[in-house]
């Protein structure tokens, strides 16, 4: 195996410096339109290096012919995620807005990986501006910045697609469009579309313009930072609320399905059996957990407790994490069922985490295809999604996936409670973290946040974030010998 791509590694770390420097401007306008001028000086200051950087990486380090195989986009991914957390956290640190580096690596990590998860105690004395920052990342890590590198990487010289493969959210078990380059750009006029249409709509709600800016990069990017810290029960408007929650629901789909839309083939959109295993369970989980809320809760109003509901099943499932209730005070079984959407998460190859429902569907079809081999052992029975036929291969990988979620979670945990946290607390914090969704139970509730946990375990958390959002596999791979032994396999 040949070794590391070393010049294509340097020039796609500057490629994500200028991005980066690029992507704090908006951050520098809100500044200067508040009169946060201190604050406008410090993400000034770190887009300017970021500039800077990016463009002498890029002028120094050309690959020429060299492009990045698999292996390299291993460790360009994870780098890219790590420094964008790193460099995003900067200003956060100078401003005084999180003093504590760690904190404020976690809140980035939290912000870039879409999880939402936040050490910050009193949301509403920050300014504008670092709020604003912090909600943009979800934006910036929504699809991940890598895709959008490599929707500019044809005109720089290094291929994208290995790279970005490393990243992609979830299993691919079909291709829709054939180029690459194409397929992230469209996909990105898809998701600033969804952006302006839900901007426009929370406007027209009655929220500020700048409310509606923080929440609908949030939704999106299925994040869940807000700007109160009553996140979205600070808008007691019903409206806002089942808008935010069809955007949730939208930005939980596969995105490669919406390119059957302009097609107009809808019937294999809502033939997707991915799509319609996510669907059904939001409905069905939101119904019974309305239904226990009216029967065992203190809810009186139908729809409160349809719209509660809801809310917290996608906001949950799709690991935005946004809330309009303490969950936490639910009855047991509603609190298991919003446990059970935290592990399951989104659809593959969207904006959301968690193990992703293409693979729990597989799991279930795995599971069933064994009963029916036990019945019918001399018969072959064969596999499939979509009437297609899953590959050995591709079931190998989703069992590999699974089992290694498992043992992360548990050994997370395990290291978590040496912090001293209870075990609900404990272990609710690391499934959070590593499905990409925030708020948990006890400790880090709904109404809590992550502020009491010691900086080994907020670097622990801020770690399982990181390995969460790329999958896992991307980026522990890096810690085995043999990725770093050009001469093994």
């Amino acid at each position: 195996m040949s070794s590391i791509n070393h010049s294509a590694l340097l020039r796609m770390m500057g490629v994500l410096f200028a991005v980066l420097g690029i992507s704090f401007i908006p951050t520098v306008v809100i500044a200067l339109i508040y009169g946060e001028y201190f604050e406008g000086l410090c993400f000034g200051g770190t887009m300017a290096v970021c500039g800077i950087a990016g463009l002498l990486l890029m002028k120094f380090f050309n690959p020429s012919d060299l492009k990045p195989k698999q292996r390299d986009g291993f460790l360009i991914v994870s780098m890219i995620w790590i420094i964008s957390s790193i460099v995003g956290a900067v200003p956060m640190v100078i401003t005084g807005a999180i003093p504590n580096p760690i904190n404020a690596f976690f809140e980035l990590c939290s912000g870039f990986s879409t999880t939402g998860a936040t050490i910050m105690t009193d949301i509403e004395s920050q300014a504008k501006s670092v709020l604003f920052w912090r909600s943009f990342t979800h934006w910036l890590g929504g699809m991940g910045i890598v895709v959008l590198a490599t929707a500019l990487l044809p005109s720089i010289g290094i291929g994208g697609q290995n790279v970005a493969s490393a990243e992609t959210p979830g299993p691919t078990l079909t291709k829709v469009t054939a180029r690459f380059s194409d397929n992230s750009k469209t996909l990105y006029v898809l998701y600033i579309s969804f952006t302006v249409a839900e901007f426009i709509l929370l406007v027209i709600g009655g929220m500020s313009a700048y409310d509606s800016a923080i929440h609908t990069f949030g939704t999106v990017g299925t994040g869940g930072f807000s700007n109160y810290g009553d996140s979205i029960a600070h808008f007691t408007s019903p409206y806002i609320q089942w808008v935010i929650i069809i955007f949730m629901i939208l930005c939980g789909i596969n995105f490669n399905l919406y390119f059957f839309i302009p097609r107009r083939r809808f019937r294999e959109f809502f033939a997707d059996e991915e799509l319609r295993l996510y669907l059904g369970m939001i409905f069905i989980f939101s119904f019974a957990s309305a239904f226990i809320l009216l029967t065992q809760g203190d809810y009186a109003s139908i729809s409160k407790a349809i719209r509660d509901s809801f809310f917290h099943i996608v906001s949950v499932m799709t690991t935005t994490g946004y809330a309009t209730a303490d969950f936490d005070l639910w009855p047991a079984f509603c609190k298991m069922l919003i446990f059970i959407v935290m592990i399951t998460g989104a659809c593959s190859s969207s904006t959301g985490g968690g193990v992703k429902i293409i693979r729990v569907l597989a799991a279930i079809k795995f599971v069933k295809r064994g009963f029916f081999q036990k019945l019918h052992p001399n018969r072959v029975i064969n596999m499939t999604i979509n009437k297609i036929p899953v590959q050995q291969s591709v079931v190998t990988n989703i069992v590999n996936f699974i089992f290694l979620y498992i043992a992360v979670l548990f050994v997370g945990t395990l290291l978590v409670a040496l912090d001293g946290k209870d075990l609900v607390t404990s272990f609710s914090a690391v499934l959070t973290c590593l499905s990409n969704v925030g708020p948990g139970f006890n400790g880090v509730g709904p109404t809590m946040n992550f502020s009491g946990f010691s900086d080994y375990a907020t670097l622990l958390l801020s770690f399982l974030m990181i390995a969460g959002r790329l999958e896992l596999f991307t980026l522990l791979v890096l810690f085995s010998p043999r990725y770093w032994n050009s001469n093994r396999v």
